[in-house]
């Protein structure tokens, strides 16, 4: 097994404490975020080799960013240092009928600002065996789109098979004038595993898919292989939200010929369910890259982002020990 790479922001993220409203006191919470750092974390918690392609400024934010992510186990010697400012987002966490709320404070950030020719993918993707991507850094604006073409671009030059996150997030793309149907397309045209829901690829094929449940899921993955012949597996969620504190959840990986559906699961007491999206792609990619096939990549993507509802902060800091005692029920307290 070769070495995982990913290419994104990092950020830091600022809420306040508990399920407080943001400012309802003096005081914020902080944790790294970003959703390829979120991925490169848990993967390397779980024992992968990972690195990521990123850009911070050079001062006390930036480097601090760098520490944490070290501080898990994740290869940092690819993230440049330059640009003038961290990107930040803030995050009041929602509770019983009130939902989530962001608020994005990334635009001119080092990364957002940093040239599509400032990364040299031959050499960064050396000994690389995938590259992950998400639409979070094609919608930070036309630079950063670019950069993210080519990279994909590099990849597929070198027979790096590519994973690609949706992560569709309006508030950013309507911030400039996007086009990013056209954007995503060239993305999902490279990659050979997509994490993404029949709302995405709805968005993609700009048609819409009738009926409901897995049907529909089976339907929307058809057409997103027809689309797209690179393609191999489309993983993804189905959430329903009773409230901001318990959610159903069930995870389906698509393959050209078969599929893998779990049941339905209840989280309640729900602490944070922000990342969990990232979760669930870094359970199913573990998984896979330790040689499961697509039933066993579900449980485990279903099993790393329930888990992540339990933590606050975007990223799942868990072990296998963790997932292996989830799949086996063990609730009662680990003496």
């Amino acid at each position: 097994m070769g070495r995982f790479l990913a290419f994104g922001e990092m950020m830091w993220r600022l809420s306040p404490p508990g399920r407080e409203m943001l400012l309802q006191t003096p005081k914020l919470d902080v944790w790294l975020a970003g959703a390829e750092a979120n991925v490169v974390t848990a993967l390397a918690r779980l024992g992968h080799d990972v690195g990521l392609v990123s850009r911070v400024p050079d001062n006390d934010l930036g480097r601090a960013a760098v520490t944490t992510l070290r501080g898990h186990g994740v290869d940092t010697k690819t993230i440049l240092y330059g640009g003038e400012r961290m990107g930040l987002y803030m995050v009041t966490s929602g509770a019983g009928m009130r939902a989530t709320e962001v608020i994005y404070d990334r635009a001119g950030s080092s990364f957002a600002e940093a040239p599509a020719d400032l990364w040299d993918w031959n050499a960064l993707l050396d000994g690389v065996d995938r590259l992950h991507l998400s639409g979070i850094t094609p919608a930070l604006g036309p630079v950063p789109a670019k950069a993210a073409i080519a990279a994909a671009e590099a990849a597929v030059a070198r027979g790096v098979p590519i994973s690609f996150d949706g992560n569709y997030r309006a508030k950013l793309w309507e911030r400039w004038d996007s086009n990013p149907r056209a954007i995503l397309m060239e993305l999902v045209s490279r990659a050979d595993i997509l994490f993404g829901n029949h709302r995405d690829i709805a968005l993609l094929l700009q048609r819409d898919f009738g009926g409901e449940g897995e049907d529909r899921r089976q339907v929307a993955a058809d057409a997103a292989f027809a689309a797209f012949p690179k393609l191999q597996l489309i993983a993804s969620t189905a959430r329903h939200v009773d409230t901001a504190d318990q959610n159903r959840l069930s995870a389906r990986i698509d393959g050209r010929q078969d599929h893998a559906q779990t049941e339905e699961i209840i989280l309640a007491g729900i602490v944070d369910r922000i990342g969990g999206g990232d979760a669930f792609a870094s359970g199913v990619l573990h998984a896979l890259r330790q040689g499961g096939d697509i039933a066993q990549a579900a449980q485990t993507g279903l099993a790393l982002t329930a888990l992540k509802h339990s933590l606050p902060g975007d990223a799942a800091l868990f072990r296998q020990a963790d997932i292996d005692a989830f799949l086996a029920g063990g609730l009662d307290v680990r003496r």
